[in-house]
């Protein structure tokens, strides 16, 4: 017998646990924010070095993907995650780990169709759509700025 969809909400909403909103948004915001501030003290510190704004940003970029690569690597990203929650989507290192993460998951298969395949099933949606936002966004731009 299946239960109606009424009964399966009610059920649904008996047996899940629920989510300590308030914790799970500071959290997110603390680890987030010390990500993003790692980020930004290697730019400072790469700028007081002598390179260019765009070469130091271009270097913290580098860094903190490396350092998320590393991490889901030695299996260490998720446990972060799973106390930073939404923190450790900080958009670069997040993408960078839902590459990587497939990637080795997958690697048994063979580099074509193992990680070549499945590297890009977490982050192909966001390349996809982000480029056709921004393709959409960009000629809405162009057509309000042509009046």
């Amino acid at each position: 017998m299946q239960p109606s969809f009424s009964e399966y909400q009610e059920m649904n909403k008996r047996l899940s646990p629920g989510s300590p909103v308030g914790k799970d948004c500071l959290l997110a915001f603390l680890f987030g924010g010390a990500i993003c501030a790692f980020g930004e003290g290697i730019v400072t510190l790469a700028t007081s070095m002598g390179f260019e704004q765009k070469t130091a940003s271009l270097m913290a970029s580098l860094t903190v993907m490396a350092l998320a690569v590393i991490l889901t690597a030695f299996h260490k990203y998720d446990d972060i995650a799973k106390h930073a929650g939404a923190g450790t989507l900080v958009p670069i290192s997040g993408f960078a780990n839902s590459i990587a993460s497939p990637a080795m998951e997958f690697k048994s298969e063979g580099f074509v169709l193992g990680v070549g395949v499945k590297m890009f099933t977490i982050a192909g949606p966001v390349i996809l759509y982000g480029t056709v936002a921004s393709i959409v966004y960009g000629i809405i731009y162009w057509i309000t700025t042509l009046f």
